[in-house]
């Protein structure tokens, strides 16, 4: 592949060529930082942990290089972190035995004033690769960076074939939940199963969790809770949840705006709340 950086790179557990990693890949996770993987598409990862040949890959838009760094990591100037962040995405990528993952190495700031070469980027991914089901961030994810990797991921998916287009997008929440979709605008991703992995791919970050933010805990907390609070009326029938939201309506032809799209779905939230409202308060009519 032929990408913008010089530092963009193509890491393949096991040993498999970029050919072979990318013609088995069927789950794809895009997202904006190196964690960001195991925290929005745990779905696809864990889907794929036990097929024959690995079938999910990732794509990290940017360096990471510009978080902020505390403690024992604050020594580190932005290439030595830079380095670390990517090194940890690829132990994470061993560990979780994914087909392949693509650092294309984009300064955030770049990527949030939607530089051209981030989308010339996605399109030559999707030249090469065909997945069945994308995984990224949710709309209205309340970070910059993790919005404007959506909007250029739903620009370079228009951009492709049809035939090529993946069957689902789901968006998943990272840095803003999702349990205020209504049900029926909620996407419910069953993660209970191999807690452990799920820790392990984590913990893999130290260079986020030693800044004194344990994403490990609070991901795995966020899980958990999700599994009891999502239904009132109904036992738990798994240790976790990931909440998403259908973007595949976004690619389709004549598909809506973006911004369109996500506040509908917060309009859908103020019907939701007016219409029980309406239903239960005192006098009504």
């Amino acid at each position: 592949m032929n990408f913008s950086s010089k530092a963009a790179s193509v890491f393949c557990p096991g040993g498999r060529s970029e050919g072979e990693a990318f013609r088995s890949t069927r789950q794809l996770g895009v997202v904006a930082h190196a964690d960001d993987l195991e925290i929005a598409a745990i779905k696809g990862i864990l889907d794929c942990y036990e097929q024959p040949e690995p079938a999910f890959s990732g794509v990290v838009v940017c360096d990471g290089a510009g978080a902020p760094r505390q403690g024992e990591l604050s020594s580190l100037g932005q290439e030595e972190y830079r380095r670390l962040r990517a090194e940890e995405q690829r132990q994470a990528a061993s560990i979780g035995r994914y087909s392949a993952v693509i650092g294309l190495d984009h300064e955030s700031a770049h990527v949030r004033a939607r530089a051209e070469a981030v989308g010339r980027d996605l399109d030559e991914i999707f030249r090469h690769l065909a997945p069945e089901i994308v995984y990224t961030h949710s709309p209205a994810d309340a970070h910059d960076t993790h919005v404007a990797v959506v909007l250029e991921l739903v620009e370079a998916l228009r951009r492709c074939p049809q035939a090529r287009r993946p069957t689902r997008v789901i968006g998943c929440e990272v840095w803003r939940d999702l349990d205020w979709l209504p049900e029926a605008r909620r996407v419910v991703l069953d993660v209970g199963a191999r807690p452990e992995l799920q820790t392990e791919l984590l913990g893999v970050f130290a260079s986020q969790i030693r800044g004194g933010k344990r994403y490990d805990l609070a991901v795995m907390g966020r899980r958990r809770a999700h599994a009891t609070f999502g239904r009132s009326d109904e036992a738990d029938e798994t240790s976790g949840v990931v909440f998403g939201v259908d973007l595949t309506p976004l690619i389709e032809p004549g598909g809506p705006d973006v911004l369109d799209f996500t506040l509908g779905l917060v309009s859908a939230l103020r019907e939701d709340v007016e219409a029980r409202l309406a239903r239960l308060r005192p006098g009504r009519s």
